[in-house]
């Protein structure tokens, strides 16, 4: 037991774990929005290059998370 809670800690999280989250904002004509993260309310920006589905306001997505020059942004984003 001990030897797991050690691994849970010393392992490192991986960057490439798919979050969860509701889309908040999305302008087609000027490609970008956020989304709100599921069990916070923690917003990440989504450019339309990082787009698998088209999405709008009030989906539910999946998404990785990319860490660009000007802060995270979510990436392979696909409609749940």
């Amino acid at each position: 037991m001990i030897k797991n809670l050690i691994n849970k800690f010393l392992k490192p999280k991986s960057e490439n774990q798919i979050k969860e989250g509701t889309v908040k904002f999305f302008n087609n004509s000027k490609g970008f929005g956020f989304i709100i993260l599921k069990d916070s309310e923690d917003e990440i920006f989504v450019h339309k290059n990082g787009l698998i589905d088209r999405i709008r306001e009030k989906d539910n997505v999946t998404f990785d998370v990319e860490q660009t020059e000007k802060g995270p942004s979510a990436i392979n984003v696909k409609k749940v």
